[in-house]
């Protein structure tokens, strides 16, 4: 069956829906109120704090087609199956069905040609969890996929990979992942090593994954069953298209098809074409979600795709027009999906068009610091010119090859790997994702974020805007719209504000309401982003003292009085063009 991406998703939509599920919107890729993360990565994400809870406004039933960013297989993109962004179809249950209905639909969505994709079941292989001392082997989920027609002799038992946890501590439990043959001669019955070998050369590639959260880890380790079961489903759009548009890989596929004609203009090398339409595809994306490229976070994320999407370019650089070629190619096939791409779309170029400027001049003074260098390149040098400059080792290593000499890849790679010890310690809290950053002190913290939003709006102006947050045990720091330093004056009436509210003890309470009604009440939110029909909103303080009244998913603390200490600015400064950064204490 051949369907376009449109059609995929109403029809993966519509099926759950018809089973029950509430559709929910894409929320924006940057988390509103999840400080312990960059980038929305996966759909469960947004819903972590619903599952904590046991409940969502929604109901129980749950289903979304969302956007999402990941960069840890960054290296791998340009082969058949890897992109940074991606669209991540979902299902989920929040204490109300398990494996057998869960595994029943998936097969249901995958194989039948009447309410779902119409996938051969001879091509399809299924993996489960092969169990350890911890948690079982899960037999179960054996039975049901033999109930639902699959042979067992297609079922492989596998490790860690087929299961899920959200770090050292939190829900996890055991996955099955479903697996598709991309052949066009047909792989047949496999034994496990023949299968483990067609998943390494993506002869078989995964198109689904089942998580079924039922234990509690605490310290690494399992502890105990979870009082309530819950089901997180996904399936990559991209790699689903792949599969039902009868394409070898995804950038193949309608979403990327004029995408790629533009990158093909570019560069002469299929995979440098493959990691210039990814990289665009997400810049736009990040951008149109308010991302904007600077040397911190998101927006070094952000940089690093649009330097590296340049470098791969013949010419290593953008002009004004092949931005918006690519640009355009990216909101004309998302118009539908994404409309906001399309009204975007000329401040999205523009941004594209200024990093592309200088990262023009980074490239010169790049080249200029590498005819210094005498002798062949060391490890030292490569890596400054890859941390400095910007240049990637394996544009050093081309540049090296052009001068007759020599690069000390091994010392780089030693350098890269010190690098990434140190940044990895130093920000082990910014990727814990969206289950992180439930302690004691981190809890008051975000609530403290509240005050400072509605503090600064009163002292700045109702121009202001959350643009970010991230919390530890130690301190906050929120990112917020503004265009000028803060003076001495504006700073310690943001303090005397948020200090005289603690000291009121307010209350701080919940409630689950309409999107409308939250406007009406004046509750901050980006209402650019698309809600649900019922968001839960935090109210600081009740009568005539509100202080603070946010769309937000928690966790807050009681009262105002619980944020013990005095609330102090320690650094204002700024955190890219338009955005200010404030990290401050309870001290």
């Amino acid at each position: 069956m051949t369907l376009t991406s449109e059609e995929i998703r109403k029809r993966f939509l519509h099926f759950f829906e018809k089973r029950g599920h509430a559709i929910l919107p894409s929320v924006s890729l940057v988390p509103e109120n999840d400080p312990s993360a960059l980038f929305t990565t996966a759909g469960v994400q947004p819903l972590v704090p619903y599952i904590l809870q046991g409940s969502h406004p929604q109901g129980r039933r749950l289903a979304s087609v969302q956007k999402c960013v990941r960069t840890t297989d960054i290296d791998e993109v340009g082969d058949k199956t890897h992109a940074t962004f991606f669209e991540m179809l979902g299902n989920w249950s929040i204490g109300d069905y398990f494996k057998e209905d869960a595994i029943a639909w998936s097969y249901e969505l995958l194989t039948n040609a009447d309410e779902g994709f119409g996938l051969d079941p001879k091509r399809l292989y299924v993996t489960v969890y092969e169990g350890d001392d911890e948690s079982p082997r899960d037999t179960e989920s054996v039975e049901f996929w033999k109930k639902a027609g699959v042979p067992e002799d297609r079922i492989y038992f596998l490790g860690e990979s087929n299961f899920w946890s959200a770090g050292e501590n939190g829900p996890c439990g055991p996955s099955t992942e479903m697996f598709y043959d991309l052949t066009q001669e047909g792989l047949g019955d496999l034994t496990p090593e023949e299968f483990k070998k067609a998943d390494n050369d993506q002869q078989v590639v995964e198109i689904w994954n089942d998580v079924f959260m039922e234990y509690r880890k605490e310290n690494g380790r399992v502890v105990e069953k979870l009082p309530q079961k819950n089901v997180d489903t996904g399936s990559g759009l991209e790699r689903l298209m792949a599969v039902l548009q009868n394409k070898e890989s995804i950038f193949e596929t309608d979403v990327f098809r004029d995408l790629m004609q533009a990158a093909g203009d570019l560069s002469q090398d299929p995979r440098a074409q493959r990691i210039i339409a990814d990289h665009i595809r997400s810049a736009t994306f990040l951008i149109g979600d308010g991302v904007l490229p600077s040397n911190t976070d998101a927006g070094y994320i952000l940089r690093r795709l649009l330097r590296r999407a340049i470098v791969k370019t013949t010419a290593k650089n953008l002009s004004a027009e092949e931005v918006s070629d690519l640009v355009g190619a990216v909101t004309k096939v998302y118009k539908s999906s994404y409309p906001e791409l399309t009204e975007k779309q000329g401040n999205i170029e523009q941004v594209i068009k200024d990093e592309a400027a200088k990262f023009e001049k980074t490239l010169q003074q790049g080249l200029k610091k590498l005819e210094k260098i005498e002798g062949d390149i060391s490890g030292q040098d490569a890596f400054l010119l890859f941390a400095t400059y910007g240049f990637p080792i394996e544009m050093t290593a081309e540049l090296a090859q052009e001068r007759g000499i020599s690069i000390d890849r091994e010392g780089f790679e030693k350098e890269l790997l010190e690098h990434q010890e140190k940044s990895r310690t130093a920000s082990a809290g910014k990727f814990r994702g969206g289950l992180g950053g439930g302690g004691e002190m981190e809890v008051k913290y975000h609530t403290a974020t509240h005050l400072l939003n509605a503090a600064l709006q009163r002292v700045l102006g109702e121009h202001v805007q959350q643009k970010g947050s991230n919390i530890t045990e130690e301190r906050l720091r929120f990112d917020f719209s503004h265009s000028e330093k803060l003076t001495d004056e504006q700073k310690q009436h943001v303090e005397k504000l948020i200090n005289t509210w603690i000291q009121e003890d307010l209350p701080v309470t919940c409630k689950e309401t309409t999107v409308e009604e939250a406007k009406a009440e004046g509750a901050q939110g980006v209402f650019e982003s698309k809600y649900g029909d019922k968001v839960t909103v935090y109210s600081v303080g009740d009568g005539e003292t509100v202080a603070s009244k946010e769309i937000c998913g928690g966790p807050h603390v009681n009262r105002t009085g619980e944020l013990t200490g005095t609330f102090r600015i320690k650094k204002e400064e700024s955190a890219s063009a338009g955005v200010r950064r404030i990290k401050a204490v309870l001290e």
